[in-house]
């Protein structure tokens, strides 16, 4: 379902549904791709924690304040529409691998509840990685509420044991999962991290290329499929 058909499935109308698709792929685009916030037009975003990072950088921008408050709030009312639109996207992704999960006989309910828990971001995969790294894996931050466990190897490519393995794992802030998430950023076998070329503006989101994080040989063969498959070089 793409993003005219939710809002038709929402009951909006079809003039509403024009105004607010026309202004995500128009004037938002342009502003934001102006202040080099991005360099895609916003309609291509489909992950929202960025998209959520991106729209709160738009709030700032004097010229988003002024057209916003002219156009009677219309295009703060078309981001929060796709940002509802992408969390709908996200929780049914969610939804779906755990369906796959709970109707998949050849596992056990133990082992169904440790994949249903770390697939939601829970459970003990998590308190595995919390207990391995304690803090950022890259940068040492260490409120431990605000770190993701992030997988190397992504969960749609790994075995269930695999998705449950801490080895396969970095505990990460918000931003630096995301762009590992995309393939933007990876790691070198020495742990060097490695920035894509389609993320010139790594330094807007505190990263740069002295980072780097403590690989063990069991993180390798995780960390190298991540090269091989997911890293935009």
């Amino acid at each position: 379902m793409d993003f005219k058909q939710w809002m038709t499935h929402q009951k909006l109308s079809q003039g509403s549904i024009k105004k607010y698709y026309g202004a995500l792929e128009g004037a938002l685009s342009k502003w934001v791709i102006e202040a080099n916030l991005t360099q895609h037009n916003i309609l291509k975003i489909t992950d929202p924690n960025h998209f959520n990072t991106l729209y709160t950088q738009i709030l700032n921008l004097p010229i988003f304040k002024d057209r916003d408050f002219t156009g009677h709030t219309m295009y703060s009312n078309a981001l929060k529409k796709y940002a509802e639109f992408l969390a709908t996207f996200s929780i049914q992704t969610i939804e779906n691998d755990i369906e796959e999960i709970i109707t998949n006989s050849s596992i056990s309910s133990t082992q169904k509840t440790q994949l249903i828990n770390a697939r939601i971001g829970q459970g003990q995969f998590r308190k595995d990685l919390l207990h391995y790294w304690e803090q950022c894996a890259v940068t040492g931050f260490q409120s431990h509420e605000l770190l993701v466990a992030s997988h190397i190897k992504p969960w749609s490519k790994s075995s269930n044991e695999e998705r449950l393995d801490p080895y396969n794992g970095l505990l990460l802030i918000p931003n630096i999962d995301k762009v590992f998430d995309k393939g933007l950023i990876s790691f070198s076998e020495n742990g060097s991290i490695l920035i894509s070329q389609f993320l010139p503006e790594a330094n807007m989101l505190g990263i740069d290329s002295k980072m780097k994080v403590n690989l063990t040989k069991k993180h390798q063969v995780y960390m190298q499929y991540h090269r091989d498959y997911l890293y935009k070089k």
